[in-house]
């Protein structure tokens, strides 16, 4: 177990494996990053539930499963706010929410691990495969196939990672981007990934 302050944020999915830059503007979150940086620099984002306008200002409800990571770099600004950037290392489920007396919110959470399923890690490479190759023809479609994400994508090697990265960069949805973020199954993450560069290459095409 470990014991994190959360940001919630609407539509946002934070992912293993990726770089976050976030402007920190309330009172509270700017609170919340001096503590951070006083400590460990670990946080956890997580989304917002739909329907958390009503109840913003105080505690709105938040999804379970959530990214957490390392502040890693950071700047403090003469306003007071922050631009910082979290390296996201691991998913995390919240488990119960602590008193505090502090104005952000503070949970106790269980580290997430990435699952694949005895016998499975041999097919895995030909679904990563096949996700890289749709995703590379996602982007050449939309004009944003530079060398630069070729050569990145190419070079990942890792299922999980592969998958995290490329939904993270590529998926709109914010609901199929949390439900991906949920799923500790790495194969069935990677098919539901191509499914949705399939649908997404398309509408692109169509």
């Amino acid at each position: 177990m470990v014991v994190l302050p959360i940001f919630p944020l609407p539509g946002l999915t934070f992912f293993p494996h990726t770089l976050l830059p976030l402007h920190i503007f309330e009172a509270r979150y700017r609170a919340m990053v001096t503590d951070c940086l006083a400590r460990d620099r670990r946080l956890a984002v997580v989304g917002l539930k739909p329907g958390y306008e009503a109840t913003y200002e105080a505690k709105p409800e938040v999804y379970a499963v959530a990214g957490a990571g390392e502040i890693v770099r950071w700047e403090r600004l003469a306003t007071g706010r922050f631009n910082i950037l979290v390296r996201g290392d691991c998913r995390v489920r919240i488990e119960t929410e602590l008193p505090t007396d502090t104005l952000y919110r503070v949970v106790r959470a269980r580290v997430l691990e990435d699952a694949v399923l005895q016998g499975e890690g041999g097919r895995l490479a030909s679904r990563t495969d096949r996700v890289k190759a749709a995703c590379l023809r996602l982007l050449k479609c939309q004009g944003q196939a530079s060398p630069e994400i070729v050569r990145a994508f190419r070079s990942a090697t890792v299922p999980g990672v592969v998958a995290d990265r490329i939904a993270s960069a590529v998926i709109p949805d914010p609901l199929l981007r949390q439900e991906l973020l949920e799923t500790l199954d790495v194969g069935r993450r990677l098919d539901r990934l191509a499914a949705a560069l399939d649908d997404l290459l398309r509408q692109t095409t169509s």
